[in-house]
This record gives structure tokens, C-alpha cells and sequence, in this order.
């Protein structure tokens, strides 16, 4: 659609004494197809030709010289909207996603710039909670869409390893464990200690001391502190990638908090001889006031350093080793002041790239109207949900379509593409509410719901029983399910590059709901095969479209397609 929206940029431009660059961000699509495909809204017009947008729209309506390819142009309000002649549309778009394949959705408009985008960054020595789910896949998205979108990217899972926690759990292991118990002991052992502490401290007020101890021993590098710190770490390590190999997420990056210990001096320095340290009884701070914000605290009055002067080292660092045009913290909404203090303590710094550094927040996640606490042990695991979905999809396969080649596969695929699709197809910053009825729901707005149009394209490759025809006489399509699908199928591109750009993996999601959508409208009222070769042909390369559409944004959103369920 982009082809048809430069081409009409110009015309328009010309008529209504603008540039092209000023006219093609203003395009839009109608919010029906019988209004057109593309629109064109006057009101920006109105104060430079101090006329109405609607009498701009009626008079640009007889001044636009229309490119060959617009069947009609109509002013309706203050919109001029302009319909493809749709041999057009079916040729340039199906051309399209025949030529580009695979890479079908992908641009340059990265220009080989890099991004870093630190997501999911679980705290070592506890679960994988089901609320991390948020900030990893709506991480693991956008590393796929920027790359998508032509950036290196860089996914880096920032590691929650080291603070008093750990001093915690040295208590707990010394004083209520036996033998070798971190030989043996998993994740769920390490957790259940972290859950006892807690219990046992609202009586004991003398653990908390023990632990600050134990910490304390550990930041000094006494052996016995150490061997139990990265044991710890090791256990935490095989338990999350056992998880995100469920997920189907890697990182390129996977570094703790503890690799930037002897950064931190250096930071705390650096930001001095900026100038911009205060000490405020104690502490050291660097004064925020004139951003409208409270003071960045980088050390205690104890010395003890702090998450701002770690992720101040963290920051400088990654512009050093990987020299990155953008950077995106993946991570609550909760944690909003702290990035703004963060970009702000950089940017007082003259730190270079800090205006191209951004918070990507979210909202939290609800299941059974509530979030768990993981020191109440009443945390919902991760892992637990993902393999719950693929028990619960196993048994309604197991119900509908019991002969399913390879149904164990199958169940877990769609079982946590439903979970993902579920957490990524609303606004990243609204809350999340999970129910299992409509996490799973054929008919809803809901991955399997956009599985079983991908499902439904190859069913039709499969009784065909060949590959999608080399050419076609896409002048067959003229029904208004076919146009609308070609459309759907027309506008993935920018929809990739929309989402982006806004740090949005829902505009995909939701425009795959639309798009599957479209192909359940079509496929319901149009056979594809039939003697009448020259349509079947047609009809094959759109269904191919659609096919190979739908597998790239559910890929974008790291949920991968199956061809059967």
C-alpha cells in the first residue's frame, strides 16, 4: 500500500501546493473499504487555504491529477478518499509477497543502526513468575521487529544478581540445610528457602542482621560466600533457559547486575567530576529539581551503591561494547521514575546517545483478579501456565481432531502462542487480564483464533496438492471479500514498521486479528478450487498471501505457526 501512498502523496501535493514528505504521513485507511482504500484528511489544510476542510476535500477532488492506478476519487466530509482499481492493488500487493517471500513485512528503514533492548531480567535465586512474561515477550517482539525493520539488534537479559537477597538465602542454607545441599537443590528448593526467611523473620528479628552479614562477606569476596552466590546462580540459569526454550526466546546478551561492581566507583566518579554530586545527609545524590524531578541517589550513607548508579554503569558500558543508536528498557510501568532519572543523570552528563534511550513500559498482569507475591510464595509460575496451555490445547485436540500427526507438538505450539498472543494483542501499557476461556477461544479475539486461519490456508495447499501457481490473472479477484483480504494482506508492512517505531508489538497482533478476520469472511463464502482454472489460480496466490502474512506476524511475536490442529 505504501507504493499506492507515494504515488498519491505526489498527485495530491501538487494539487494542494504542499510537499510530498508533508502529505504522505497524513494518508490514512478508511475505516470501511466502501469508502475507499486510502484517505486523505483536509483538516491541516484549513488554516494555511482558510477554508473548511470540507470544501477543501471537494475542491482537491477536481484538481488531483490521478495516477493510472485510482479507480475513483469521492470528497465525503473533509476526506478525499481514493479507490484502487483492484487488478492494481491484487497485482502490486500479491507481487509483492510473492517476490519478498519470507521477508515479506521486512524494510531498511534501520539503516544497519543498532539497538539494545534489555527485557525479561528475572532476579537470580527466584521463579520465573508468570508476570514475567510480560516484559519477555514484549521484549522478544521488539528485537524481532527492529530487526525486521533493518536495525542490529542486541537482546540482553539484565540479570537480578546481587543485593541482600542473597544474604538471605546464605542464612537460610547455612542454618536449616544439610550436607551438599546446592549439588542437589533446584530452583523451587532456593525459593521455598527465600519464602521461609521471610516467615521465620517476622519472629526473629535477628536474621536480617545474619543476612546484612552474610552480604556483607560476600561483597568483601569470602570464599564460602562466594561458592554459595554462584551456585545460586547456576541453579536460577538452568531453570530460566529450561523456560525460555518453552518460550522460544534467546538473548544475545546475558550479563548480572554483579558484572558492573567494579564499574561503579569509576560512575560515581565520573558523575562528580561532572560536577553534578551533592551530598544530602549522607548520601551522595545528584539534584534533579530543574526536571521536575526527585534526587538520584548513586550512594548511600553506608556506601552501599544503588539500582541508578548500577544502571549508570550499565548504560556507559553498552554504548562502549556495542555502540548503540537506540536503547529500550523493557520493564513495569512501576519503574517509570527511575528511567527518568536515569536519562536525565545522562543527559546532564553529555552522554550522547541519551535522548535515544526509552522506557518501554507496561501494565501488569492479573490472573484470578490479582498478582502473587513471591515472598508469600504465592507466585504463579511461568512455566506452570505454559505447560497448563498445552495440556488444556492436547485436550481439545484429543476431542476434535484426535488423529493429528505429531498432536503432542502441535498442542504445545498452539498452547503458548495462545498464552503469548493473549499477553502482546492489547496496548502494552494496559493490564493484562488472563482467563483460560478466552486465552483459548477458536472464535474470539485469540491466537488459536489466528492459527486456525494459518491452519486453513495450508489446508487448501494440501487438497490442491501443489505449490501456489507461478502467475495468475489476478484481474479474476474482483469480489469484495478478495479486495478486502488483498488490502489487509497490503498494509503488513507498515503495520511492522508503525509498531516499531511506537514500541507496540499490539498493532501486529491486532492487525492479524483483522487479517484473519478477512481470510474467514473469504474462505466462508468463496470456493478456491474449482474447474474454472483461471480463478483457482487467482484465489491460490491471494490464499498464498494470506498464508505467508499471517506466518510472519505470528513470527514477529515469537509464536510459531503450525500447519495443522
Amino acid at each position: 500500500m505504501e507504493h499506492f501512498k507515494q504515488a498519491l502523496s505526489e498527485a495530491v501535493a501538487e494539487a494542494a501546493g504542499m510537499s510530498p514528505d508533508e502529505v504522505f504521513p497524513l494518508f490514512e485507511v478508511p475505516p470501511k473499504r466502501s469508502l475507499g482504500d486510502l484517505a486523505f484528511p483536509c483538516f491541516s489544510l484549513a488554516r494555511r487555504m482558510r477554508k473548511a476542510p470540507p470544501a477543501i476535500a471537494s475542491d482537491l477532488e477536481g484538481k488531483v491529477d490521478l495516477p493510472d492506478f485510482v479507480e475513483r476519487v469521492v470528497s465525503a466530509g473533509p476526506y478525499l478518499n481514493f479507490r484502487i482499481a483492484p487488478e492494481a492493488l491484487c497485482r502490486t500487493v500479491l507481487g509483492e509477497v510473492r517476490a519478498r517471500g519470507e521477508a515479506f513485512g521486512n524494510s531498511s528503514v534501520g539503516g544497519d543502526r543498532v539497538v539494545v533492548v534489555d527485557y525479561s531480567s528475572p532476579n537470580i535465586s527466584k521463579h520465573l513468575a508468570f508476570h514475567h512474561i510480560r516484559s519477555t515477550m514484549i521484549g522478544q517482539s521488539l528485537v524481532r521487529l527492529h530487526r525486521a525493520s533493518g536495525w542490529k539488534t542486541v537482546g540482553i537479559n539484565h540479570l537480578g544478581d546481587w543485593g541482600t537477597t542473597f544474604g538471605k538465602l546464605m542464612v537460610a542454607v547455612s542454618s536449616w540445610t544439610e550436607g551438599d545441599f546446592l549439588g542437589r537443590a533446584t530452583l523451587k528448593d532456593l525459593n521455598d528457602l527465600y519464602v521461609r526467611f521471610h516467615r521465620e523473620a517476622q519472629t526473629d528479628a535477628g536474621l536480617e542482621d545474619r543476612a546484612r552479614a552474610w552480604f556483607k562477606r560476600l561483597e568483601e569476596g569470602d570464599a564460602e560466600a562466594t561458592r554459595m552466590w554462584k551456585a545460586f546462580r547456576e541453579i536460577s540459569l538452568e531453570a530460566f533457559d529450561r523456560v525460555y526454550g518453552k518460550l522460544g526466546v534467546s538473548f544475545d546478551h546475558v550479563i548480572g547486575e554483579s558484572f558492573f561492581l567494579d564499574r561503579l566507583d569509576e560512575t560515581v566518579e565520573r558523575v562528580a567530576s561532572a560536577g553534578l554530586l551533592e551530598e544530602s545527609e549522607g548520601a551522595q545524590v545528584v539534584p534533579l529539581e530543574a526536571e521536575g524531578l526527585p534526587p538520584g541517589l548513586l550512594r548511600k550513607k553506608d556506601g552501599a551503591t544503588l539500582y541508578l548508579t548500577r544502571d549508570l554503569a550499565a548504560a556507559i558500558y553498552r554504548r562502549e561494547r556495542f555502540g548503540f543508536d537506540r536503547a529500550l528498557y523493557v520493564t513495569d510501568a512501576g519503574q517509570s521514575l527511575h528511567f527518568k532519572q536515569l536519562f536525565a543523570v545522562l543527559r546532564r552528563l553529555g552522554f550522547d546517545a541519551a535522548d535515544d534511550m526509552h522506557h518501554v513500559p507496561f501494565g501488569v498482569l492479573l490472573m484470578g483478579g490479582q498478582k502473587g507475591g513471591s515472598r508469600r510464595g504465592e507466585v504463579v509460575l511461568l512455566e506452570r501456565v505454559l505447560d497448563e496451555a498445552a495440556e488444556r490445547t492436547l485436550a481439545m485436540i484429543e476431542e476434535k481432531n484426535p488423529d493429528l500427526p505429531r498432536k503432542e507438538e502441535v498442542a504445545r505450539a498452539v498452547g503458548v502462542g495462545a498464552v503469548v498472543f493473549n499477553d502482546l494483542k492489547n496496548k502494552r501499557i494496559k493490564d493484562v487480564r488472563f482467563r483460560w476461556e478466552e486465552v483459548l477461544n477458536l472464535e474470539g479475539d485469540s491466537g488459536p483464533y489466528v492459527q486456525y486461519a494459518f491452519v486453513r490456508a495450508c489446508g487448501i495447499f494440501r487438497k490442491h496438492g501443489g505449490p501456489p501457481p507461478a502467475e495468475a490473472d489476478l484481474s479474476r479477484l474482483e469480489e469484495e471479500e478478495e479486495l478486502e483480504l488483498v488490502q489487509r494482506i497490503g498494509r503488513f508492512p507498515e503495520t511492522v514498521r508503525r509498531a516499531c517505531e511506537t514500541f507496540e508489538p499490539s498493532v501486529v497482533a491486532q492487525h492479524l486479528l483483522d487479517l484473519s478476520a478477512a481470510f474467514h469472511r473469504f474462505h466462508h463464502k468463496h470456493r478456491v478450487l474449482s474447474d474454472d482454472a483461471a480463478l483457482t489460480d487467482a484465489r491460490l496466490m491471494l490464499v498464498d498471501g494470506a498464508r505467508t502474512t499471517l506466518r510472519r506476524g505470528l513470527d514477529l511475536l515469537g509464536i510459531e505457526a503450525v500447519e495443522e490442529m
